[in-house]
């Protein structure tokens, strides 16, 4: 074999593959023909491909230099020998003398004793392997670079052609596993409650690449590097604050510009192109193999890195397809699957077809998990591994109530989960058949219950759940889904919509909260070390005085002589809340001076965010009308944990004795001087950290829509004069969570929790 003369080059070798295929014939004929081809071109004495089966194991399904008769008999098993390490690497293998390798395992069978040169690559589809190529020589060699590229080149065509059926019919594949297709269990954390089954929807996926070999090597070349130019001056643009992502950080940003401007990515690329391969294939030839090396690394850091580079590779295939546009039609009963989200990228998707969300990445008090909880779509996230665990169309069931996923489910847990939803739909059911029923514990007292909001299909559940007023509307949405600053008459609009929706009931506006991880893509964002410590809320309103005070005058227009209440987010000390309200007088004064009406009633109170107003509280109150505590922002800062670190965010529980005395210390404050204070965070939604909340004497409670009916069915059945007493004595406990106490305590009074 090695004295025959060879033609070289991955671009001509495979135009004899495609021509020698062409002919058509039995599988078997065909993957011979492969093999004698290749190990022709790459002068071996050996050429080899080996399949994974179901079972994980590697099958060796034809061989030219090798015992034929090993073909189908010959199988490692997983991790075995140096198929297993290729495979668990992901990446090629490349020795010199097999034999001494430490993975080796002799098969009698193949007749392979004398061989000692090798080289092997993974076939890679998605960034799973789902074969091996191989070639061996007898003498002992190691094959140069250019080798190792050609070899890796024809795998990537070869792992196409074996799953498109071009290679090996969809029959003659049986037992080959492609594409996962086991049932798995993945546990993650869940993030907006509710069950949900469907099929898998890849967010963002790679622009399909429909034809892998170019024509014109040089006009691929041009398509390449105009897309690579395009991309670098996009994320340039970024970072000079010209355009921007929601959700994207600087350092993110600059992470892309990293790799976008990185030579052995450029090189990758090209490289990958001069040998034949259009740009679209090189970028997933790439990608694949950053997917293998990096997936399997123990490193945090690097595997977020992976992270960046699929979003730059996706990117980069947008570019290439003059298509920057992520709006996709869905499929009935769609299930979302992300890496991660931000807000305004859930809000593309159709609501009406859209009926879970998985997200690899994320927290419970992400953005992208509060947009899901306002839409009452099942969300759970954490599930590591998850993108390169589904295929586009897989069927999967989210259970948001366990924060589990499963993937490609068998038929009884589907009709296990569908019995679930079943009783979900009629406890919904029963839930609104209480919306109507004024929230009264059983020692008669009034708990008032209203929802947090901040999109126009927020409104639509004032009704349905019985809500008693917006105790929260998040301003920011607006901006943040918008592709310009929203101008005077558009925030008016808004505005006037909810107050309108309303019907008289009380609306909480509050101010803008931008900033931190809410970034504008047309606002110019300075690069912050700590962003959830710097400048956002209402010290950006301060610093940005027309900025606020637009949106104040766009408040008071849409108010028309209506009662009004706006909220300032994250006011750290008292002079902060003066200057703000100082800007609602001028801006009161300028409408009357006008001739414009004045709010009937005008109500302006403070967030207490940060830890530091619990003991200004003497010196604030007074100034304020009403006061809410957002628990997402004070226990992240109570507890030195950023709320958006998934690290982190899980190291705390705000059932804990000094989140719990933090929260009675405001209470106690406010009722001392008759301050009304509510709870619009998070914990209000849920019914436990309700129970707890009702019993540390709060009892105005601002929560997603999905939270009301639960929440209020437990304040219907309890006796708030008996929780008092057992949450008090909780409070002097030194453990670091309470929670599994007040769960026994909620369950001696009978509350379903």
């Amino acid at each position: 074999m090695a004295a025959q003369v060879a033609i070289r080059g991955p671009r001509s070798l495979l135009r004899q593959i495609r021509e020698a295929l062409a002919g058509g014939g039995p599988a078997q004929a065909r993957l011979d023909m492969v093999v004698r081809i290749i190990a022709l071109s790459m002068v071996a004495d050996v050429c080899s491909i080996y399949l994974r089966r179901a079972s994980g194991e590697m099958e060796l399904f034809a061989t030219e230099g090798l015992d034929t008769n090993a073909v189908h008999v010959t199988r490692m098993k997983p991790g075995e020998g140096l198929i297993g390490e290729i495979i668990r690497q992901g990446s090629p293998l490349n020795l010199a003398d097999a034999p001494e390798h430490v993975a080796f395992s002799f098969r009698p069978e193949t007749g392979e004793s004398p061989l000692h040169g090798f080289l092997g690559v993974p076939l890679l589809r998605g960034g799973r392997a789902i074969g091996v190529l191989v070639v061996q020589n007898k003498a002992a060699r190691t094959y140069s670079d250019d080798e190792v590229d050609d070899l890796q080149i024809v795998a990537m065509v070869l792992a196409e052609m074996v799953a498109s059926g071009e290679l090996i019919t969809v029959g003659e594949l049986e037992g080959v596993e492609i594409a996962p297709r086991k049932p798995e269990r993945l546990i993650g954390s869940k993030f907006a409650e509710g069950l949900a089954y469907g099929a898998v929807v890849l967010h963002e996926p790679p622009v399909a690449s429909s034809q892998l070999l170019s024509d014109d090597v040089a006009a691929e070349e041009q398509r390449l590097a105009a897309a690579l130019a395009g991309l670098k001056a996009q994320i340039d643009k970024m970072l000079e604050g010209q355009s921007g992502l929601v959700d994207a950080s600087y350092e993110v940003l600059e992470s892309y510009r990293m790799f976008a401007h990185s030579t052995s990515w450029n090189r990758s690329l090209e490289d990958a192109v001069k040998n034949g391969l259009t740009a679209e294939a090189a970028v997933e030839r790439v990608r694949s193999e950053h997917r293998a090396r990096l997936g399997q690394a123990r490193d945090p850091y690097l595997r977020e890195r992976l992270h960046d580079l699929e979003d730059l590779n996706d990117r980069l295939l947008r570019h290439l397809s003059g298509d920057a546009s992520v709006a996709r039609d869905l499929p009935e009963n769609a299930i979302l699957v992300a890496r991660n989200l931000g807000p305004a990228d859930l809000l593309e998707y159709d609501r009406t077809k859209l009926r879970g969300l998985l997200l690899e990445e994320g927290s419970s008090a992400s953005h992208a998990a509060i947009v899901a909880r306002a839409l009452d779509i099942p969300c759970v996230g954490r599930l590591s591994g998850l993108r390169d665990k589904v295929s586009e169309g897989d069927p999967v069931i989210v259970d948001a109530e366990t924060g589990e996923a499963y993937l490609r489910p068998r038929p009884d847990v589907v009709g296990a989960i569908k019995a679930r939803i079943d009783v979900r739909r009629q406890r919904q059911a029963e839930f609104a058949k209480l919306k109507d029923t004024p929230a009264f514990t059983r020692d008669g007292v009034k708990i008032t219950l209203l929802m947090n909001a901040g999109l126009d299909v927020d409104l639509e559940s004032l009704v349905e759940t019985g809500a008693e007023g917006i105790g929260l509307f998040r301003t920011e949405f607006q901006f943040m889904v918008s592709e310009e600053m929203p101008r005077f008459n558009a925030q008016t609009a808004l505005y006037s919509r909810v107050m309108d929706a309303a019907g008289g009931l009380p609306v909480t506006f509050r101010t803008l909260d931008l900033g931190g991880d809410k970034v504008l893509p047309y606002m110019e964002a300075e690069r912050e070390d700590n962003p959830a410590l710097g400048w956002r809320a209402i010290r950006m309103g301060l610093d940005r005085p027309a900025l606020l005070r637009l949106q104040l005058r766009a408040l008071i227009a849409a108010a028309r002589g209506r009662p009004l209440r706006i909220m300032f987010p994250l006011v750290a000390n008292v002079d902060e809340f003066r200057a703000g309200r100082a800007l609602v007088d001028t801006e009161v004064a300028w409408a009357q001076r006008r001739g414009r009406p004045a709010p009937s009633r005008l109500d302006v109170g403070a967030m207490i965010e940060a830890p530091s107003l619990i003991w200004h509280l003497d010196a604030l109150l007074p100034m304020t009308d009403f006061v809410s505590v957002g628990t997402n922002d004070l226990m992240q800062y109570l507890f030195a944990a950023d709320r958006g670190n998934s690290r982190v965010a899980d190291r705390y529980d705000p059932l804990s004795p000094p989140a719990l005395r933090a929260l009675e210390a405001i209470q106690r404050a406010c009722a001392e001087t008759g301050t009304p204070v509510s709870v619009c965070g998070e914990m209000a939604g849920r019914p436990l950290e309700a129970f707890t909340l009702v019993a540390l004497g709060f009892e105005r409670l601002s929560m997603p829509p999905a939270g009301i009916g639960p929440v209020k069915q437990m304040v219907l059945g309890c006796d708030r004069e008996l929780a008092r007493r057992g949450v008090s004595a909780l409070l002097k406990s030194s453990a670091g969570s309470v929670r599994s106490e007040i769960e026994t305590l909620a369950r001696k009074l009978s509350l379903a929790v």
